[in-house]
């Protein structure tokens, strides 16, 4: 089964919400016009239940099939925007000067609420969908949240699926894998504290800008020579922070930076090594190494059913031809990885076309993927809850 023709037809019009919301972006958990928008469509399409609020902003769709009686199966996008300057040049680029839809939860809630509406007019099914609009992805853990407010005991959801739009994949192709899809990703900050000195006079000095940079080659060696080199890892310092003047060595300097890994142990292995490494290396040079591991998202893991479902499904939309089932793993984190932790599903991939990177200032969705989502989701919950 091919895009369906009223799929198509909705194009234009699911186009005009996404540009709606790609004008307005907002962040983490403050996206209340946008939660606001997403259940005002919803009760207009007339879902059985709307209900908000859920993980702070989130919101939460019934529709119920009229082919008998039947699990109730979960469907997710979500709706946080960037604190991104958009270069788009695009006439519905962001209207919020330092924030953009630069990932595509525009368009992915578009889609969602495309196929939403398609669901309520036919209702071709036995059982229910809930349609999952979260907040936060973006580094808040909105998905965690909902979760933890009990969003998957209320509404019964037995089965739950995630899509994620990808630049650069050909138009509507699709990508999975089983297993970890999406890496782990800890954050770490890093205080070395040594003494202070004229910098014409580094002997007397624990210098610890020159401690930080052997702290930062040394953190490589956790990838290098303490891992798997089958399994991935990737340490990355992103910031160094130290000093305020040319010739003044600074009492300390603090630096930050993520550990992404799609193995548990591999995952305990870091954040055991990324601590003793950076302690280590600044006693050595007679400094002291403070550090704040924190844990962040986990491992994205695709059920192995779930995955084999959801790739049939967009095969019936694009072709087996176009479906990738042994894409290689992204080291990028999802916080759909919680949704996963608490109930089966799968998490794939949909092709938009050329176009800038995700997290771009010049990205922007690519309106002609809305036909394959929404029908990739409408083919989803017929086939998955058929009477």
């Amino acid at each position: 089964m091919p895009v369906l023709n009223r799929a198509a037809e909705m194009q234009e019009e699911v186009a005009g919400w996404r540009r709606h919301l790609h004008e307005n972006p907002e962040l983490l958990y403050d996206v209340f016009k946008t939660s606001a928008f997403v259940a005002e469509k919803l009760k207009a399409f007339g879902c059985d239940v709307v209900e908000t609020g859920i993980g702070k902003t989130g919101v939460v769709g019934i529709i119920k099939g009229t082919l008998g009686d039947g699990p109730t199966i979960g469907m997710r996008a979500d709706m946080d925007a960037l604190p991104i300057l958009e270069s788009s040049g695009k006439p519905w680029a962001s209207k919020v000067p330092g924030k953009a839809h630069s990932c595509g939860h525009d368009g992915h809630t578009a889609m969602l609420l495309g196929a939403a509406q398609y669901l309520c007019e036919t209702r071709r099914f036995a059982g229910s969908v809930a349609v999952i609009f979260q907040p936060a992805e973006e580094g808040g853990g909105g998905g965690l949240a909902m979760v933890q407010d009990g969003m998957m005991e209320k509404f019964g959801i037995k089965e739950v699926y995630g899509l994620h739009n990808t630049p650069g994949v050909p138009l509507g192709d699709f990508a999975i894998r089983k297993g970890g899809v999406m890496a782990a990703a800890d954050t770490f900050e890093i205080t070395i504290k040594g003494k202070g000195s004229h910098a014409a006079q580094p002997h007397f000095s624990i210098d610890p800008v020159l401690t930080s940079a052997y702290v930062i080659v040394a953190l490589q060696s956790i990838a290098s020579r303490e891992t798997d080199p089958l399994k991935s890892v990737v340490v990355s310092v992103t910031t160094v922070h130290g000093g305020d003047a040319y010739n003044v060595i600074p009492m300390d300097v603090k630096l930050t930076g993520t550990v992404r890994t799609l193995d548990p142990e591999v995952r305990e292995l870091a954040a055991k090594r990324v601590v003793e490494v950076a302690q280590g290396t600044a006693l050595a040079h007679g400094a002291v190494a403070e550090v704040n591991y924190v844990r962040g998202y986990p491992v994205t893991v695709n059920h192995a059913e779930e995955t084999d479902f959801a790739a049939s499904v967009a095969a019936n939309v694009s072709g087996e031809k176009s479906v990738e089932t042994e894409m290689a793993p992204k080291m990028g984190a999802e916080d759909f990885s919680y949704m996963l932790e608490a109930r089966p599903g799968a998490f794939i991939f949909l092709g938009i076309g050329e176009g800038a990177n995700l997290h771009h200032p010049a990205y922007d969705f690519n309106d002609e993927a809305i036909p394959y989502g929404i029908s990739y989701w409408v083919t989803l919950a017929e086939t998955k809850l058929a009477a």
